[in-house]
Parts: C-alpha cells; sequence; structure tokens
C-alpha cells in the first residue's frame, strides 16, 4: 500500500481510504428520501473492513449520519483491538433520530458540536477522533468561523486530533485552512467531476483533498448501462442512464475506458490512479459494501498513478 500525508499533520495515511457511507445501511433525509444505499448486511461489512486491514488500508471515514449511527457502530466493532492501527475521519452537524433512521435537520453550534462529539466517540468506541470535520457543506462563513474555533478548543482538550470541512466550496475552505489544526477538505472530485479551485486551495495551504464520490457513486466501475435501475431505497434511485447527466457520464468513460484500464487495472483502478496523478494532495475514499469491493480499490495501489502521458490521452479525449 502506498501512503500519503494528511495534510499537515505528521500522519501518514493509506492512499486510498475507505467511505463507511453505503455500510450505514437505509435512512431518510428530512423530506422522507431515501439517502443510504440500500440493504446492507453487516456481517459482510465487517469482513470488508478486516480485508481492507489486511490489504493496508489505514483511513476510513464515517459520519454521524450515515445509518443514523450504525455505519459509526459498524466500523467500530470491525476493527476492534486494531483501532490503534488506523485513522478515524468522521463528520457532525447533522440532528437524526437513530430509532426512526430519519435526519431532522441541521446544527452547527457550539453545544451541539460538543454533543455529536461525545456521541461519536461512544460509538467508535474511542478516546479521540483523528479527523473530525463539518458536515454542512454550505454553513455561512461567520458560523463556521466558531465552529472553527469550537474545533480547536476540543484539539486542546484531547477529543479530536485535526479536524475538516465536508465542502466543495473554495471559500469555505480557505477559512477553515485558517485554523492551525484543519488538515483536509473533504470534495467530492473523481474524473468527470470536480471543483478545481477548491483542490487549488488544499495544494497552497498543504491540507488532504479526501475525494468522495471518487468513482461517481460507482458509475466509473463500469457497472452501469443504459438499461440500469435501482431500486427505490437506494440514494441513486432517481439516476436517468437514457436522458440525465449519467447518460453524458457514461459516454465520456466509454472515451476514456481503455486508456484507464491500461496496463491491467479495472475501470475503478483506473479511475482512483487518475485522482493519484492529478494532485499530490489527493486521498480518494472509495464507498463499499463487498470484500470484492474493498479488493478492487486497495489493489489500485499495486499500479500506482496515471503516466503524464496517460493524463495527457485522457485530457485530449474529454475536450480539457
Amino acid at each position: 500500500m502506498i501512503t500519503r500525508k494528511l495534510g499537515r499533520s505528521d500522519i501518514d495515511v493509506s492512499a486510498v481510504g475507505l467511505g463507511c457511507w453505503a455500510i450505514g445501511g437505509p435512512f431518510t433525509a428530512e423530506d422522507g428520501n431515501p439517502v443510504g444505499w440500500g440493504r446492507v448486511d453487516d456481517n459482510e461489512s465487517i469482513r470488508a473492513i478486516g480485508r481492507a486491514l489486511d490489504l493496508g488500508v489505514t483511513l476510513f471515514d464515517t459520519a454521524g449520519v450515515y445509518g443514523c449511527g450504525h455505519s459509526e457502530r459498524i466500523l467500530a466493532q470491525a476493527l476492534g483491538k486494531r483501532r490503534s492501527d488506523v485513522v478515524i475521519a468522521t463528520k457532525f452537524g447533522r440532528v437524526f433520530d437513530p430509532s426512526k433512521r430519519h435526519i431532522l435537520g441541521n446544527d452547527a453550534s457550539p453545544e451541539h458540536i460538543r454533543q455529536a462529539c461525545e456521541a461519536s466517540l461512544s460509538r467508535l468506541n474511542t478516546d479521540v477522533i483523528d479527523l473530525y470535520q463539518l458536515h454542512l457543506a454550505n454553513c455561512e462563513l461567520d458560523e463556521a468561523a466558531v465552529v472553527r474555533d469550537v474545533l480547536e478548543d476540543l484539539v486542546v482538550e484531547g477529543k479530536i486530533c485535526w479536524y475538516g470541512w465536508s465542502t466543495d466550496d473554495p471559500e469555505r475552505a480557505r477559512l477553515f485552512a485558517e485554523g492551525p489544526h484543519c488538515a483536509a477538505i473533504q470534495q467530492r472530485f473523481n474524473i468527470l467531476d470536480g471543483n478545481e479551485e477548491t483542490l487549488g486551495i488544499c495544494e497552497r495551504f498543504n491540507l488532504a483533498s479526501l475525494n468522495r464520490g471518487p468513482l461517481a457513486q460507482g458509475l466509473l466501475t463500469g457497472k452501469f448501462t443504459s438499461d440500469s435501475k435501482l431500486p427505490d431505497n437506494d440514494v441513486r434511485h432517481r439516476w436517468d442512464f437514457k436522458l440525465g447527466r449519467q447518460a453524458e457520464q457514461l459516454k465520456q468513460l466509454d472515451a476514456i475506458r481503455d486508456v484507464l484500464t491500461s496496463g491491467g487495472r479495472t475501470l475503478a483502478q483506473g479511475a482512483l490512479a487518475w485522482l493519484w496523478a492529478r494532485s499530490d494532495k489527493t486521498i480518494p475514499i472509495p464507498g463499499f459494501k463487498t470484500v470484492g469491493q474493498v479488493e478492487d480499490n486497495a489493489g489500485a495501489a499495486q499500479f500506482g498513478p496515471l503516466s503524464k502521458t496517460q493524463m495527457s490521452q485522457i485530457a485530449d479525449l474529454l475536450g480539457r
């Protein structure tokens, strides 16, 4: 497994982490729409995390709201005595009802941050959170400055080690970058989508760019076609592979397929390799539900980043 620094921290992490949204299981947003990834097998999730550890994965990204607490609990159960071998990143800012698995709203007040931190520490069965991230992408700047100060206090108190913000907005990323213990910005970024300015902030201020959706929520694995349909309890159920944005993305994927899979890589491995080649700050955190998906994602490390020639070929094919 190749490694990268977690931003301005002194922590080395695996160059590919794992996102734990999907293993939280079903839950719903304020409007009742699904925001989980359908049914999940907890035993398979635990086996997958164990396999990830064996393959050298040391970064796991979750959130209190994923499965309304379920993802954090499953991660803690799977890690067991190997907790000290990994870096746990989790998030706060969403309020939820764990019994109904339903999101109630947002709260970034100092009181809620402290309550949420204690709740995550308990569910994760740990004494400290390695990376604690604001989960409200569009939090107002004035409010976010207060959040940053509270997070600095939590560092001093030993509750967290470092912090970050899950946001695609460069101005917001810049605000958090001013905090001494800000180590990462989590942004949506993949070969087809992402905010270059936000990545630029990470590069300028020595922050890790944790890439959520590095496989475009599964589209870059090649498992979808124009005839694909997703179940109603899947957050992606409204995707339109014939007329929607996904139709265009499938065409783009077809155009670059041969470059991504050259040298023996799978499509997913090629997409991760593109991210590593794009910047030395990127750390993709693909989601997973099975052992096989973990093996595919972690296996990208044996190939490393794409070459400059391959990156140029892809840019030409995508008209960039």
